[in-house]
């Protein structure tokens, strides 16, 4: 674990966005306690001298991720809290309605709108899904998971807690059961190779492969639990895990600016995803057991419910750090994205802490706009 906390050397100055090209792919477990066999530090020898190791990792953690932004039309409390629960990290933040497709806010819309990258663990609520609906598994069905699971009481889990604890081995062996065609058919219908919306000219439609990955790197396996050979955006991202959250709508992601669009704003169907319905409740349970005892467990909040997944891969010299997420088991309020790329503190579990503190901070901004208004005797408008 020790070797572990070592990985990787960031520079505090100078974050930049590039879009990514893809060169080179690391896959970690989206656990804090995953480890990496990579020194990538100054390791002291036996005389006293130091050197330094290969660092796999080439882009800083820090920056000012809202440099470049035109927040225009958002609600400036919830760009405030955004910004703030993201701190000096280098990342995006989105923050949408899950009931209408509206941004509320979005840091860094460079990077959540223009770059595509590894989904990571965060495809495994669609390869469940997808394998809920097919019949190739029950939330009971139980498969072998990793050896680091005992810690947990079985290595034999069921769904909720491999989502909960983002078991590799068991989505691996779901993607299996899956084939190519009918995992990227399920990613197809959430939005997964298309722009979200018409609001970001420069929009990034990611990609879905055309075929099955080779073996050599991980099969369809690899692809059902780490998302390898997709390519996503943070607005598809929050557009997925929308529909997740209400049900089974993928709206039209819309970005109104000026005053008139907001009062004139009119959600968009892209499509009804009805057959998926009946076993949304199943998912949202794995990413609920997620962030009470799960790896997005930094997102807990006692007076909150949360429903959350996390990923962590890497790929062209940076880590990437996911954690996609809504709030409110009857009717949901906010859909979060949190995507983080730089080093070695890049990682779900921490972008998991950082929508943590966002919701938090939402929560009690709504608590307080929420209070009566004896002058007036109406309740404080919410955000549409």
């Amino acid at each position: 674990m020790a070797l572990y906390w070592l990985c990787g050397i960031n520079t505090l100055f100078g974050a930049t966005y590039t879009p990514p090209r893809r060169k080179s792919r690391t896959t970690l477990h989206s656990s804090p306690h995953h480890r990496t066999s990579r020194l990538t530090s100054r390791i002291r020898h036996a005389s006293g001298r130091r050197r330094r190791q290969y660092n796999p990792w080439h882009m800083t953690s820090y920056g000012d991720s809202a440099v470049g932004d035109n927040p225009t039309g958002e609600d400036p409390a919830i760009r405030a809290a955004a910004i703030d629960a993201l701190g000096k990290w280098y990342g995006a933040v989105a923050v949408v309605n899950p009931n209408n497709g509206r941004i509320l806010t979005l840091v860094n819309q460079k990077l959540a709108s223009e770059g595509a990258f590894t989904p990571c663990s965060t495809i495994k609520p669609i390869t469940a899904l997808a394998a809920l609906k097919e019949g190739l598994i029950t939330p009971d069905t139980t498969l072998q998971g990793e050896r680091r699971l005992r810690a947990y009481g079985s290595t034999n889990i069921n769904l909720a807690k491999a989502l909960a604890l983002s078991s590799n081995n068991f989505f691996s062996k779901v993607g299996e059961m899956l084939g190519f065609d009918r995992l990227a058919e399920y990613a197809r219908e959430f939005g997964f190779g298309e722009k979200t919306g018409k609001d970001f000219p420069a929009e990034s439609a990611g990609q879905l492969p055309s075929g099955p990955p080779a073996p050599k790197d991980g099969g369809v396996g690899m692809l059902a639990y780490d998302g390898l050979s997709i390519d996503v955006t943070p607005l598809q991202m929050a557009a997925m895990v929308s529909a997740i959250a209400n049900g089974g709508t993928l709206y039209e992601l819309q970005y109104p600016r000026t005053p008139q669009e907001i009062a004139q704003f009119q959600p968009k169907v892209r499509r009804q995803l009805y057959n998926l319905t009946p076993y949304m409740a199943d998912v949202k349970a794995g990413m609920a057991a997620s962030v009470l005892y799960g790896t997005g467990r930094f997102a807990y909040d006692p007076q909150n419910d949360i429903f959350g997944k996390t990923g962590t891969c890497s790929e062209d010299g940076a880590r990437l750090g996911w954690f996609v997420s809504y709030s409110g088991q009857v009717i949901p309020k906010y859909a979060v994205v949190v995507f983080l790329r730089g080093g070695r503190m890049m990682y779900g579990p921490h972008a998991a802490e950082i929508a943590g503190k966002l919701y938090h901070d939402l929560r009690m901004r709504d608590q307080s706009t929420a209070q009566f208004v004896p002058a007036l005797g109406v309740i404080a408008p919410q955000n549409r």
